[in-house]
């Protein structure tokens, strides 16, 4: 694989960016995880991978940011062809319902995880999440097998196989 798939975490509060990157080490052999603490940080590293050649496969983003709130960010970055297809998960304690369906109509929201989550919670999300991005936007899914879905990657596999002939 000559390009890399990102997580990005999007996260003012140190303790919580700090546990999220925790939750998610054992993704980060094959999905870098980038972070940011704000929106204007967090398009700035997603402009960085983007011009690298490399791709988002998931934003896991706070509601309350300074500046601009995450659920206007999402938005944002669904209107963007480059980042329109990377899946999206609003971490919070904090959005209201307004603000979460305006998430999910407007951002095309993916999973919702409210804080506190439990670490295997958060890793079956985001295991799910990158799983169904790797189906929708890879070719070779056997690189995945290891740490993402093996029987719904596989069942994907013998699909395209059949498909092929």
């Amino acid at each position: 694989m000559d390009h890399k798939i990102y997580i990005l975490i999007v996260e003012d509060e140190l303790e919580v960016m700090d546990a999220l990157v925790k939750d998610l080490e054992n993704f980060e052999k094959i999905f870098p995880v980038e972070t940011a603490n704000d929106t204007t940080e967090a398009m700035n590293v997603i402009d960085y991978i983007l011009d690298h050649g490399h791709k988002i496969g998931l934003i896991l983003c706070d509601h309350v940011l300074p500046g601009k709130n995450g659920v206007n960010l999402l938005i944002e970055l669904q209107k963007d062809e480059a980042t329109a297809r990377s899946k999206k998960i609003l971490v919070t304690g904090q959005a209201g319902h307004e603000d979460t369906i305006l998430a999910i109509n407007k951002a095309d929201l993916d999973h919702y995880v409210a804080k506190p989550w439990t670490e295997q919670e958060l890793q079956e999300v985001v295991r799910d999440q990158l799983t169904d991005y790797v189906i929708e936007n890879e070719k070779n899914l056997l690189a995945y097998m290891q740490i993402l879905d093996a029987e719904k990657l596989s069942e994907e596999m013998r699909k395209h196989k059949m498909t092929d002939h």
